[in-house]
């Protein structure tokens, strides 16, 4: 039997006009009935991806408009494979006009990132990392890549999870600051309740994530 792969949503909100933003695609696996995340990201090919998300680009389009940004996930291996960029552009190309952004979940090295840059906002597409302040994405291995990306996105839930949840306004300070030096848009992931949207409101933070606004769902 073959596996099953889709790709679940989860919406992302413009808390300026309380308007959804745009949706960020998750990539899940059918086992025994049930969905779940895949041990290896990359055991889906780019180009079935690709095919993936422009078929849920298509459930979007038709139910929420064309107005909306569809977030696409690369890690290191998949940003590596240089097949990658060509199936992103081309992507972007039969999705039009939806929106698209690729979010990056580990750091790049930065002649590849340079690259990525100026392919990538050639075709309208801009670029996003993932999970700044945790995992491989800490400011000292990300600082010389911020000149080149349109935005920095916190997940709060990492934070969470790895018992630093105290640390969390100290943590949102400083990468509202790296955003404000580095003129990035910012994107907070994990809002979960109404402490969680004062703390963005408090410092500017419009574009919010988390299970109070929906928890992934199949679109």
């Amino acid at each position: 039997m073959n596996t099953k792969y889709s790709f679940f949503v989860q919406s992302q909100v413009n808390k300026s006009d309380n308007s959804v933003f745009g949706y960020e695609v998750l990539l899940r696996k059918e086992d025994n009935g049930a969905w779940h995340l895949p041990q290896d990201f990359t055991e889906l090919s780019i180009e079935d991806q690709v095919q993936l998300v422009e078929q849920t680009a298509a459930v979007i389009k038709k139910n929420a408009g064309s107005n909306k940004v569809i977030s696409f996930n690369l890690n290191s291996e998949q940003a590596n494979d240089p097949y990658t960029l060509g199936e992103v552009i081309a992507l972007k190309k039969r999705i039009n006009p939806v929106a698209l952004t690729i979010e990056l979940t580990e750091a790049m090295p930065l002649e590849q990132i340079k690259q990525f840059s100026i392919l990538l906002h050639q075709y309208g597409i801009s670029l996003v990392i993932d999970d700044v302040g945790t995992g491989s994405n800490t400011f000292d291995n990300i600082k010389h890549l911020l000149p080149y990306v349109d935005k920095i996105k916190l997940a709060m839930q990492n934070l969470r999870m790895s018992g630093k949840a105290n640390k969390i306004p100290e943590y949102v300070s400083f990468w509202v600051q790296q955003a404000e030096r580095y003129c990035l848009d910012m994107v907070l992931e994990g809002v979960e309740d109404g402490k969680d949207q004062l703390l963005a409101k408090k410092y500017g933070i419009n574009i919010q994530q988390g299970y109070l606004y929906g928890k992934p769902v199949m679109p």
